[in-house]
């Protein structure tokens, strides 16, 4: 685990050609999981603290929450699309952008409700996934590479933990 980087308190991503279906699941129960882990994260946290950069020059915890539900929302899109159309060309979006829209002002209990909606929904989905299924990919605009769901739901697992590492590694240290 390398935690001298604030950006990747878990380390990056890192993927791998294929997953078996043990990792799939595993990966699965990693997002299954993730409402309860960062809602534990931000619980009692004062608008002082959720105010509060996990590192300087990065967002503030307020920001990650609501983040973590953008980004999800659109991983869970881009399955649907992946599912129903033949590799399709997905959107791209400034996650940079998205963190300066008015709601991310706004209380991460309304993103926290939202994510355990969407993560209760796209589990369903993942978990009725199988075989060829799982190497259907879609094309990212920027770089042109072929996703494959069975990553994007290991990146997506990663991506999760990752965003509520920042969370927890700045409450340790702040002793919050």
């Amino acid at each position: 685990m390398d935690t001298t980087d604030l950006r990747y308190p878990i380390g990056k991503f890192e993927p791998k050609e294929s997953y078996t279906p043990e990792e799939v699941s595993h990966n699965i129960l990693r997002i299954s999981l993730l409402p309860e882990k960062i809602g534990q994260a931000v619980q009692g946290l004062s608008v002082v603290q959720l105010d509060t950069p996990y590192r300087e020059g990065g967002w503030t915890l307020r920001q990650v929450a609501h983040h973590v539900v953008d980004s999800h929302m659109n991983a869970y899109i881009r399955i649907k699309w992946t599912l129903t159309e033949d590799s399709p060309l997905i959107k791209a979006y400034d996650e940079k952008a998205w963190a300066e829209t008015p709601e991310t002002k706004a209380d991460p209990n309304f993103s926290l409700t939202l994510l355990k909606a969407l993560h209760a929904k796209w589990v369903i989905l993942l978990k009725g996934l199988h075989g060829e299924s799982l190497d259907k990919y879609f094309i990212h605009p920027d770089t042109k590479k072929q996703v494959p769901i069975a990553r994007l739901i290991a990146m997506y697992a990663w991506h999760g933990e990752h965003h509520t590492a920042h969370i927890t590694s700045l409450r340790e240290k702040m002793n919050w």
